[in-house]
């Protein structure tokens, strides 16, 4: 890599630090949820847009999706920004830190964009926690042009390579007959039961899970009043494995439970899946180790490969991203003592010292990834080609 690219890269990501890190604790004192994250998206385009960059609003039809898009070259880096809050607990998984990271890359890149031939592309992608902006945003044709993608997400470890599960989530609904439930309780049907019978099966079942399998659900619906039989009781469960194929075997093996509590209480039953499926991570082993070389120049000290292996950072709509093209989804580590996230006390750390460090080195870590990957014209052939096999296999235009 040339270090006049470094030099020049460094100088613009300082100039820009108070505005970077202000935007990151901008979002996080004002978490969104998903598809309603209007504040945090007006927020990074009127920085970005103030620098020159053309701004597009709602693409892929999502209200709160957008690109911010600087340069024309033919290899278009496509650096993904996540913005979307947790209920009640807030940016407690750190995006504000990937949105605020992600401009910065886009910032210190806009300069060098015409001497790289690189466009930059910044991605406003809505809804990771839940909703699957990023896959909704694939399949509408928003990463149609993007030859390699990249983001970074705070974490209590830093790693380079990370790896995720799939997930499928589902909204649960029971439906029985309500009665007095003393003066008339054989003439109801429990609703409640059915959700209880369909925790116990699932419960049973854990023994028997493949490695990697997970379950997890609340009770959102459980009925209206002690003396009310239930009629109606809803539940949202998430189903996750460390593949597809596993997912769909536990998938069937998980339905199977809920149709047990409609068959035990004779309730009816309705699954309605609440997002699209998340495919695990797999992270383009080139820009991994660019990536690990990157960090290390930074100064910061990611976890070996091996160790990354053994390791998963639950599941991202990013790995949908990682299946289609090359793409990566390194993690930045903040200090959180014995927090992790989507606990409280991380939401806290997501806006300290600790984690405005890694806003700017996750901007240049990612910048300098994608000097790395330009420079290479080896790696430059390999990701246009890819680029190009894609849009031929797609019918698409690149």
């Amino acid at each position: 890599m040339s270090t006049d690219f470094g030099a020049t890269l460094r100088s613009v990501v300082e100039r820009y630090a108070d505005a970077l890190i202000g935007l990151s604790h901008s979002i996080h004192a004002e978490p969104e949820l998903a598809f309603r994250e209007y504040r945090s998206v007006d927020k990074i385009v009127a920085l970005l847009g103030a620098e020159g960059f053309e701004i597009e609003r709602a693409v892929g039809g999502l209200d709160t999706a957008f690109t911010a898009t600087y340069g024309s070259g033919e290899l278009v880096v496509g650096l993904c920004a996540e913005y979307d809050a947790l209920p009640e607990v807030g940016h407690a998984c750190g995006h504000n830190v990937i949105a605020a990271a992600a401009a910065g890359a886009a910032l210190g890149l806009r300069d060098l964009a015409d001497r790289l031939g690189i466009t930059v592309k910044l991605i406003g992608t809505p809804a990771e926690e839940t909703g699957g902006g990023k896959i909704l945003l694939l399949e509408r044709g928003v990463f149609d042009d993007v030859a390699l993608s990249m983001m970074v997400h705070p974490a209590p470890f830093e790693s380079c390579a990370s790896t995720s599960l799939a997930i499928v989530d589902f909204e649960v609904h029971y439906r029985g007959r309500a009665a007095h439930a003393a003066a008339a309780p054989q003439l109801g049907v429990n609703a409640a039961d059915a959700i209880t019978v369909a925790q116990v099966a699932i419960g049973l079942a854990r023994q028997h899970l493949e490695p990697n399998q997970l379950v997890s659900g609340i009770v959102t619906r459980g009925g209206t009043a002690s003396n009310i039989v239930p009629d109606h009781t809803t539940a949202v469960f998430d189903l996750r494995a460390a593949d597809f194929d596993s997912l769909a075997r536990l998938d069937k093996r998980i339905r199977n439970c809920f149709e047990a509590g409609a068959l035990a209480t004779g309730c009816t039953h309705e699954i309605v899946q609440l997002s699209p499926t998340y495919a695990e991570l797999s992270p383009d082993s080139w820009l991994a180790a660019a990536y690990r070389r990157a960090v290390g120049e930074i100064g910061r000290s990611p976890i070996s490969a091996e160790d990354e292996l053994l390791l998963r950072i639950g599941s991202t709509d990013m790995g949908n991203v990682t299946r289609a093209l090359p793409a990566i989804h390194p993690t930045l580590a903040i200090d959180c003592g014995d927090a992790v996230n989507h606990q409280t006390e991380f939401a806290a750390a997501c806006a300290s010292a600790s984690a405005d460090r890694a806003v700017l080195d996750g901007a240049l870590a990612m910048a300098l990834t994608t000097i790395a990957a330009a420079s290479d014209a080896h790696q430059r052939s390999r990701l246009l080609s890819a680029l190009a096999e894609r849009s031929a296999t797609s019918g698409g235009v690149a």
